[in-house]
């Protein structure tokens, strides 16, 4: 029989009170049992489980997703919860184009949105989502960056991908040197051509870091000009430009590079200013470029590359018998030579690829720009309010005796066939391609 007060309604018991229970009956026996340390260990156990399932928490180890948009995540300092790294998409920073983050998101994340180009350039950023928001990061899927083939056995947040052609000093702190230049320019150049080649570097401001290829092995003759002293110099006798360029412009050495300017030494630049230059390709969303030609002072080779007075750009010509009939297609659109081509960073990246080793003329490579981008009537232009002369045209070889090798006459034969060779790879490398996407899309090929 129940002797006192009538009893109350009973109420459910708080996490709180359910593990202050706990204690209340274990405590005492742990007092009765402290002469027994084996007892005293499991009690001890015992108060631990009920104290963790009294107070539920997520230990799991999680890959945290994390959104750009809607103010669910923050970059920063501010708040200790949630620190962690994680890779940064980006298209220019791996040579292999091993993607660092995968997103479903239909906007492109831009390193000047987020972070510091320093943070941006190796891959990784410091990013904190909201604590108790992460589910509202789910659009984002992080995903380690790929060891490049070599540094397998490296740590990856020591693996560098990229480089530069910026020149520094061997003093001092290193944070402390010259920053990257925006913008490369290369030319090919002789000894005899100087006094050209210096008038056209000194159209590119500071912004360009410079770099010489020597085909005649003369390089401290060039020191008599004070920009030499700062610009790079590759020197290989008897070579041409696109020889160079497949062993000295990897896309992970120009890849801080915003613009490439690819040129000639023959080109006269009265009429010229970069800067000018890259303010009306970035206004029109030019991939690929050229200067317009004077013809007035110069040579030309196709109608569509010809200054033309009342247009700030253009990107096609009808002028010709063969572009009157069909301006859709090259070289009448999505067109630019090969004498002082203009490259963002990313065309240059497929047009690199493009580039055959052993075909050094790069003919044939002009006709073919229109791969590495992806609307080529559109982001392929000449300008024309920035404009060149191109004086002499084919230059190369010794003048003279055209049955010795060496000789202008055999030095275009070469040319001419690589051109030939050239188009053959593409048309083959076209075929299987195609092959390739039928069988992968289990359509029948078709009948020859």
């Amino acid at each position: 029989m129940y002797h006192g007060s009538a009893p109350e309604t009973a109420t459910p018991r708080g996490n709180g009170d359910i593990w202050i229970a706990v204690l209340e009956v274990v405590v005492p026996g742990i007092v009765r049992m402290k002469l027994n340390p084996i007892l005293t260990v499991l009690s001890g156990a015992a108060i631990g489980f009920f104290i963790g399932i009294s107070f539920p928490v997520q230990i799991t180890p999680q890959a945290f997703q994390l959104s750009f948009g809607g103010g669910n995540c923050t970059l920063g300092a501010s708040n200790i919860i949630g620190w962690f790294s994680i890779p940064l998409e980006d298209n220019t920073s791996t040579a292999d184009g091993t993607p660092l983050l995968q997103s479903n998101a239909t906007s492109k994340v831009h390193s000047s949105e987020l972070v510091d180009s320093a943070s941006y350039k190796y891959g990784w950023i410091d990013v904190q989502c909201r604590f108790g928001e992460t589910e509202k990061c789910s659009h984002i899927k992080i995903v380690p960056p790929a060891t490049p083939k070599g540094a397998e056995r490296l740590p990856p947040n020591v693996v560098v991908r990229e480089s530069d052609l910026h020149l520094r000093r061997l003093w001092g702190n290193p944070r402390e040197d010259t920053p990257v230049r925006k913008y490369l320019v290369v030319l090919t150049v002789g000894y005899s051509e100087r006094v050209n080649v210096n008038a056209t570097v000194h159209k590119f401001s500071d912004n360009f870091d410079v770099m010489l290829f020597h085909y005649d092995g003369q390089t401290t003759e060039w020191d008599e000009f004070e920009w030499s002293k700062q610009a790079v110099h590759v020197s290989a006798r008897g070579q041409a430009k696109w020889w160079y360029a497949k062993r000295f412009l990897h896309p992970s050495i120009v890849a801080p590079y915003e613009y490439i300017f690819l040129w000639d030494q023959d080109l006269g630049v009265e009429t010229f200013d970069a800067e000018e230059y890259i303010k009306i390709v970035k206004k029109h969303g030019l991939e690929i470029s050229q200067p317009g030609l004077d013809i007035i002072r110069g040579v030309k080779n196709y109608e569509i590359n010809v200054r033309r007075n009342d247009t700030e750009i253009h990107r096609s010509t009808s002028v010709g018998e063969k572009c009157s009939a069909n301006v859709h297609q090259r070289p009448c659109s999505g067109f630019v030579e090969v004498m002082a081509p203009v490259f963002t960073r990313e065309a240059w990246s497929c047009v690199w690829h493009m580039v055959q080793s052993d075909l050094v003329h790069g003919w044939g490579l002009d006709w073919n720009f229109w791969r590495c981008v992806d609307e080529p009537e559109k982001q392929i232009g000449v300008v024309d309010a920035q404009y060149v002369a191109h004086h002499v045209g084919f230059t190369m070889g010794n003048p003279g005796n055209d049955t010795l090798d060496g000789s202008r006459r055999k030095v275009r034969l070469r040319a001419s066939g690589e051109f030939g060779t050239f188009k053959w790879r593409l048309q083959n490398a076209d075929r299987a391609q195609a092959a390739a996407r039928l069988a992968q899309s289990g359509a029948a090929p078709p009948s020859s």
